[in-house]
């Protein structure tokens, strides 16, 4: 089966040139004469390597090549540009093409570069290649993400770690709550000392009080010997306790005593002892409207919310999703010793478009169950349990709702690339400052945009 090759370039004499030498090695060339042209011919069908020109009208070389890093990740991307021009070709080499070309291009040039974008292209298929490079920097003790949201969050993680305040992390389930609290406690000054995790939700309410701060012999029925909480196995260290909104109001009270005092005193003692631990609490629930209704106690609320991390949904970081995806892939493959060669463009468009109602878990589990079915192949679309029945590759989403997702998200990163300034956006993207704002009410983006950010990756009280 030949190799197919998107050639997008405006000169229709070169472009034609190339398309004909190209057949004549016994590719398959689809030709586009605009940036928008090879972007709509990129949605339609996968490709195994992309030829497109730096300077072209409607979308240039690099808007086209940060569009296919998102559909098609391990697609190669050739860019050809001018002599004068060679830091733009830099600048796309950083940003995930392969390789380029310099005009006035040379044919046996054009041939060399093209085989080895092929064989680039296959060797991504080896997914343990593939993740690293995507993940490359992005991972911050097992913490995957890009998008800006979550490399504010990564750098206030950071900063929480040199310090020892509480911390309250807030995010819908899935969203990966404990990953931060690990991460803020193995890479700071606590990381020799001990994590506990509880899920104060599993604990039944006639045993919390002895689980937390531990019980003397005798204490109750049960009680055989003395056992110390988990405040004291923590004593040091972090614990971290998730769903924080099921604690009963009874024991909100002695967790309270417990904050303001540093002392634990076990269920049957009278004795309290010292305890010096980092706590970390996590909700999927609106603390302060549990507040309001009496079933959370405000001043608990304001020892534990000294900072607070709110972790956004995999829907609001949707370009996260590849990273993601890879990295569960390299996970599981390595766990499960199975040899899995990559994933095709389909099906990580449809995992693109997907709503993830479960967030990074749900993403976590549908790559472990692809990974069980797709032995010594891709996993494609038919593997994904959201796909309708006889969805094929080809499959997806109407073409119209595919650009307008991908026109918000461009317009987005370009008004975060220019400090949110809507004058240098709109002149990067060749459109009336009149225009922009009218693709803003349309694709429902925030007109203030910087502050939506702030809110959602910034510390804030509910």
């Amino acid at each position: 089966m030949s190799k197919t090759i998107l050639l997008a370039e405006d000169e229709k004499l070169l472009r034609q040139s190339l398309a004909e030498l190209l057949r004549g090695e016994g590719y398959e060339v689809v030709e586009a004469a605009t940036g928008r042209e090879g972007y709509e011919q990129a949605l339609r069908r996968p490709f195994d390597v992309v030829v497109t020109d730096m300077r072209m009208p409607e979308m240039d070389g690099m808007q086209l090549l940060q569009h296919l890093q998102q559909l098609a990740p391990q697609t190669p991307v050739i860019v050809v540009t001018a002599y004068g021009t060679v830091e733009s070709a830099v600048g796309a080499m950083r940003a995930g093409a392969a390789d380029y070309l310099l005009k006035p291009v040379q044919f046996e040039d054009v041939l060399l570069r093209v085989r080895r974008a092929i064989e680039l292209g296959e060797l991504r298929r080896d997914q343990h290649i593939l993740t690293e490079q995507l993940a490359a920097g992005s991972n911050f003790h097992n913490l995957i993400g890009e998008s800006p949201s979550i490399g504010k969050l990564f750098d206030l993680a950071r900063k929480l770690s040199t310090v020892r305040s509480s911390v309250l992390i807030v995010g819908e389930s899935g969203t990966g709550k404990e990953l931060f609290a690990r991460a803020i406690h193995y890479n700071g000054i606590t990381r020799d000392k001990p994590f506990v995790a509880v899920n104060c939700g599993a604990i039944p309410e006639s045993l919390i009080e002895s689980e937390l701060f531990g019980h003397r012999r005798g204490a109750f029925t049960g009680a055989v010997k003395d056992r110390i909480g988990y405040f004291e196995a923590a004593t040091g260290g972090t614990l971290f306790l998730d769903e924080i909104s099921t604690l009963p109001l009874a024991v909100q009270s002695s967790f309270l005593r417990v904050l303001e005092e540093r002392v634990v005193i076990p269920v049957g003692d009278t004795r309290p002892r010292p305890v010096d631990v980092r706590i970390i609490a996590a909700s999927n629930q609106d603390l302060q409207e549990l507040c309001k209704q009496g079933k959370f106690r405000e001043d608990l609320l304001y020892r534990l919310d000294v900072v607070r991390l709110q972790l956004p949904p995999l829907r609001q970081r949707q370009q996260d999703i590849p990273l993601l995806v890879h990295h569960f892939l390299d996970k599981y493959t390595r766990e499960m010793n199975k040899k899995v060669m990559g994933i095709t463009n389909g099906a990580m468009r449809a995992m693109l478009n997907h709503e993830w109602r479960g967030n990074v878990r749900e993403l976590e589990n549908v790559i472990e169950r692809a990974v069980i079915f797709a032995e010594d192949r891709q996993i494609g679309v038919a593997d994904l349990p959201f796909a309708p029945p006889g969805t094929s590759e080809e499959d997806g989403e109407d073409l119209k709702q595919a650009l307008t997702q991908f026109e918000r998200q461009y317009i987005i990163y370009s008004l975060r690339r220019h400090g949110y300034d809507k004058t240098e956006t709109a002149k990067h993207l060749g459109i009336g400052v009149s225009s922009l704002y009218r693709k803003l009410d349309e694709l429902k983006i925030p007109k203030d945009l910087e502050q939506a950010d702030a809110a959602s990756a910034a510390p804030a009280r509910e």
